[in-house]
């Protein structure tokens, strides 16, 4: 599994949290799965690329998602599940698990859970190739079917084919980043990825392009689009955006909180046997 982003300064990527790639083509390593763990104060998203995940949890919710399906949990005031994957005939498997923070007001909002089907989650294919699955928001004319998520993402698996160059659509006021999980190319825009060095030509200051492989991660800055040139393979990426909360974090492990005293009584909670509200 390698972890795209997470337990950092929690204000980079707001309202977004963690991003995992859980990629893996040795059943031994990942058979083990992520047994019975409490959340609090967070909303999961999980999409499932190859092989299955099982899941249940303390509402009473059980099944298994497959390549292309969405699991949905708000943890809200506080949820126990667990998930464990299980490899395709060939023993991959591959997926990621988005976290989203939840607003104060909504912390300890009820739990809620939702499964969606991949044939489900519409795919739009522009003219020139150029393919986007939405999963959450609206996204060239389509909208995807995840929804009532706190943070009001737009969640997009975009694939661009191999030499074409994409111009694609983002929120000024949303932080944006862009998860690379195949092929390779280049990114610039949404006003720039940050940190990104300018170059000069002719005398005139313009934003490099940042070059982007399997497992690159590119935050870009606030702007109203963003470029991609496709290298010789293509290129395959998450492309998510979200109004940040601007709120503060209190972090421990699967526990979100905006206070360490909130955190604290979580945790007490747990070791009283009073986690999970009725």
């Amino acid at each position: 599994m390698q972890r795209a982003f997470g337990f950092g300064d929690p204000a980079e990527f707001d309202p977004f949290l963690l991003l995992d790639d859980f990629r893996n083509e040795r059943p031994e390593d990942y058979l083990a799965g992520f047994p019975w763990h409490p959340h609090r104060g967070i909303e999961t998203i999980t999409y499932v690329l190859a092989g299955a995940v099982e899941h249940g949890d303390s509402l009473g919710n059980k099944g298994e998602i497959f390549s292309g399906d969405i699991q949905w949990m708000t943890a809200g005031s506080g949820i126990v599940h667990q998930e464990m994957p299980k490899g395709d005939p060939n023993g991959r498997m591959h997926g990621f698990q988005l976290w989203a923070n939840l607003p104060s007001s909504l912390k300890m909002t009820a739990p809620r859970y939702q499964e969606v089907k991949s044939a489900d989650i519409p795919e739009v294919t522009e003219d020139d190739g150029t393919k986007a699955r939405i999963i959450c928001g609206d996204f060239w004319g389509a909208t995807g079917p995840v929804d009532g998520i706190a943070a009001d993402p737009v969640y997009l698996d975009i694939s661009v084919p191999p030499g074409k160059r994409k111009t694609i659509p983002v929120e000024t006021k949303r932080h944006a980043f862009a998860y690379i999980f195949a092929g390779s190319g280049k990114f610039k825009d949404a006003s720039a990825p940050l940190a990104v060095p300018t170059e000069s030509v002719d005398g005139t200051e313009t934003i490099s392009m940042v070059a982007a492989d399997d497992r690159s991660l590119i935050l870009f800055d606030r702007g109203d689009e963003i470029t991609v040139q496709a290298g010789e393979q293509g290129i395959r990426f998450l492309l998510v955006s979200g109004k940040p909360l601007e709120e503060p974090v209190a972090w421990q492990g699967p526990i979100v909180m905006n206070t360490q005293e909130q955190l604290q009584q979580a945790f007490q909670e747990l070791q009283q046997g009073t986690f999970l509200k009725p």
